[in-house]
């Protein structure tokens, strides 16, 4: 009997304390049932996390979309058509005899006073530049100047007190750190997407012996986008939007930015000189692998071997040397080229800067000042040439010369010509730009122009230009 009464209590107990916490577990103010699966299934094997954003971050991003969406534009490449002088060139253009849109894109207001940034290509060719702010307005804007190399092109309206996006800076920027693309995808005006940082120095032209160097985000760029602006969460510019890679022509995943730091200095340039001022250490180099680490016995596997230096430039006076494996430039890794030259391109020449250099096993510090990186554009044959080195004139067995470091056209004939040697202009031997600019600008439009190039094994080819 007595232990009848013992179960008996232990049962009223049981009962009551079940009672009492379905009890609590109802008057909560959120459910049991309510709850999320992750919530209901946690294991002590899987980490979860008790927070309601499921990014794992607080980032808020209307305060950032809010600040930049009114400072990123419409723009409109027209070209303008005269009225025809025949009835050939009436047929030619279509019946065209006013204007015509020839591409859009967008670009980023970056001073109260109505300058902005945007990619060259999307302005390329204009015969008219329109420009559409986020309230309609609409301007005709005039170029300022362009940086084809790095795509960047400099334009104005004139128009007061705009808002515009303040630049931050880009060397600051790290993986997976949230930003928001802005722009106008398919002509569909003030559109924000957000992503994070893929990559840092990508480089995606294998074809050019100038490496490139883009900020890479997953944030959705689609064609309309270029010029756009890549901001962070505290709304400033550190990017600006220009090339994806895709085999659709739309967004895969893979977007691509110039750094905020080398288009502010780009801007700045064209606004003081007119032109890019672009400062060199004046060495030839290639990224560290496993092979030349291998190779040539070093300690490490990252870095920008440096092949050879031009004699008198600021890394030869420096005490750079071949061999040496270029790891920070004040206080950049460097980890390849393309990260040597997206920093070298937010700098001017004679700007001094650290680079910590690896030679035998140890590192060592020197101060480099930076010089000018010559070049000049030979516009009627479509090609950019600069000084060469003494490797590059053993390497084609000639003992003088120019390089062509650029081709100023996209067809597979002048980028097959990317760092051939010019030996001789209008049978005129060449040594440096200055020997270039001499000649061309001393040859009339009317003239031909000859060429005379030299292959590896020393022998020339003369070609000549009408």
């Amino acid at each position: 009997m007595k232990q009848f009464i013992k179960l008996l209590g232990v049962s009223i107990l049981g009962g009551v304390l079940t009672l009492g916490s379905y009890k609590l577990i109802i008057d909560e103010d959120e459910s049991f049932f309510e709850r999320s699966p992750i919530e209901q299934e946690s294991s002590s094997f899987i980490p979860v996390s008790n927070s309601n954003n499921i990014y794992g971050t607080n980032a808020d991003f209307t305060e950032a979309a809010e600040k930049t969406v009114h400072s990123v534009v419409h723009v409109k490449n027209v070209a303008v058509f005269d009225k025809p002088s025949s009835v050939w060139e009436y047929y030619s253009r279509g019946g065209n005899t006013g204007k015509a849109l020839q591409g859009t894109g967008s670009g980023v207001i970056i001073s109260p006073d109505g300058y902005i940034i945007t990619n060259n290509h999307v302005i390329d060719g204009a015969g008219e530049i329109e420009v559409t702010l986020n309230n309609n307005k609409t301007y005709v804007a005039k170029l300022i100047g362009t940086d084809t190399k790095a795509d960047i092109a400099l334009i104005k309206i004139d128009a007061t007190e705009l808002e515009y996006i303040p630049f931050g800076n880009s060397n600051n920027v790290k993986l997976g750190e949230w930003v928001l693309a802005v722009g106008n995808p398919f002509n569909l005006t003030s559109t924000v997407t957000a992503g994070i940082v893929s990559a840092k120095a990508r480089d995606l032209n294998t074809n050019n012996a100038s490496p490139q160097s883009f900020i890479q985000t997953d944030a959705a760029i689609n064609p309309g986008n270029s010029g756009g602006a890549l901001v962070n969460i505290a709304g400033e510019l550190i990017g600006i939007n220009t090339a994806i890679t895709s085999q659709t022509g739309s967004y895969i995943g893979y977007g691509f930015a110039v750094p905020s730091n080398n288009a502010r200095k780009i801007v700045e340039d064209i606004m003081e000189y007119g032109n890019v001022q672009q400062g060199i250490l004046g060495i030839r180099g290639q990224d560290v692998n496993q092979f030349i680490s291998k190779q040539s016995d070093l300690s490490t596997s990252q870095g920008v071997i440096v092949e050879d230096v031009d004699s008198g430039s600021g890394a030869a006076l420096a005490g750079i040397k071949q061999g040496d494996v270029i790891r920070q430039i004040d206080n950049i890794e460097i980890r390849k080229m393309s990260d040597l030259t997206g920093y070298l391109g937010s700098k001017r020449p004679k700007d001094v800067v650290k680079v910590k250099i690896l030679r035998d096993g140890r590192e060592k510090e020197v101060d480099v000042k930076l010089a000018k990186y010559e070049t000049f554009a030979i516009t009627a044959i479509g090609l950019e040439v600069t000084n060469t080195s003494k490797a590059d004139l053993k390497e084609y067995n000639t003992s003088n010369g120019v390089k062509i470091s650029r081709a100023l056209k996209n067809d597979k004939q002048s980028q097959a010509l990317i760092g051939i040697i010019i030996t001789k202009i209008n049978s005129q031997k060449v040594s440096s730009v200055e020997d270039v600019k001499g000649i061309i600008n001393s040859n009339t439009s009317e003239e031909p122009i000859s060429i005379t190039f030299v292959n590896k094994e020393g022998k020339e080819q003369t070609y000549i230009w009408r």
